[in-house]
């Protein structure tokens, strides 16, 4: 299924690096944790904001002009719910659906990323972040490495469920070691934001190969063994991982403050 509207621009990419125009975004999971809120995860509402239209409007903040959503739970609510997403953020969006939602994430990525070309910025539909951390993202270089992942440094950081965590252990360039919930040491969270290439499905897929169940993050350590999955500090900046209630109340209190935008009448 596709919507549309008009493209907008991206500037400030790396030398070398073309701006991504495309964003995927994974919206197929149960999302079991939040069901006593909403039926869907994706279209659980934040301060009266569906978690996938936070994600669509800072994608679109982002530059980026086509969305592809991966469904699976609830497909028909989220599909049903698209084309007037698009109209109020002013994207394109396409939709796709897993042939089994309760695969691992990893092969809603590869369904996603077959309705791209080029590089493009890879989200979760529970996670919201605030507009520098995409902004940031999409002007890394995808010369250089495949894959680069939003990272967050603070460890202690109350936003983040140790619990749910999938976490990073870095090397002194910066590049990705491992990545998994269960390594042990680490030293940064995963954000759950990524400008990626083709590689990135590919490695998932070469992972699967290998007899791994083919998570997203099986696919970062294939590209993490290579040195090809790189980083970038978040600095502080804010995100969430609405993933309980917990996270749900909290998100409520910080968006007005974290998202002011999301708030202010157009003129």
């Amino acid at each position: 299924m596709d919507t549309a509207a008009g493209p907008r621009p991206v500037d400030g990419t790396a030398p070398g690096a073309a701006a991504p125009r495309h964003a995927v975004i994974l919206a197929a999971g149960l999302g079991s944790r939040l069901r006593d809120l909403s039926q869907s995860k994706p279209l659980t509402p934040v301060c009266g904001f569906p978690l996938l239209e936070l994600g669509v409007r800072q994608a679109a903040a982002a530059g980026i002009d086509h969305i592809v959503v991966v469904t699976g739970h609830e497909a028909d609510r989220v599909e049903a719910a698209l084309p007037d997403l698009a109209a109020r953020c002013g994207v394109t969006i396409q939709s796709v659906r897993v042939a089994d939602w309760t695969l691992p994430n990893g092969h809603s990525v590869i369904a996603g990323a077959a309705l791209v070309d080029g590089s493009f910025l890879l989200m979760m539909a529970d996670h919201i972040f605030s507009a520098e951390i995409l902004q940031r993202l999409a002007r890394e270089d995808t010369a250089a490495h495949d894959v680069t992942l939003a990272i967050d440094r603070r460890l202690d950081n109350p936003l983040v469920d140790p619990d749910d965590a999938t976490w990073v252990r870095t090397r002194p360039d910066g590049t990705i070691a491992a990545i998994g919930k269960t390594i042990a040491p680490y030293d940064a969270v995963d954000c759950g934001a990524f400008l990626a290439t083709a590689a990135l499905p590919a490695a998932i897929a070469q992972a699967v190969a290998l007899g791994r169940a083919g998570s997203l993050s099986d696919g970062m350590q294939v590209l993490a063994d290579a040195g090809r999955a790189a980083t970038m500090e978040i600095d502080g900046a804010w995100w969430i991982d609405v993933d309980d209630p917990r996270a749900h109340s909290q998100a409520e209190a910080d968006l007005p403050g974290a998202i002011p935008a999301l708030f202010t009448p157009a003129i």
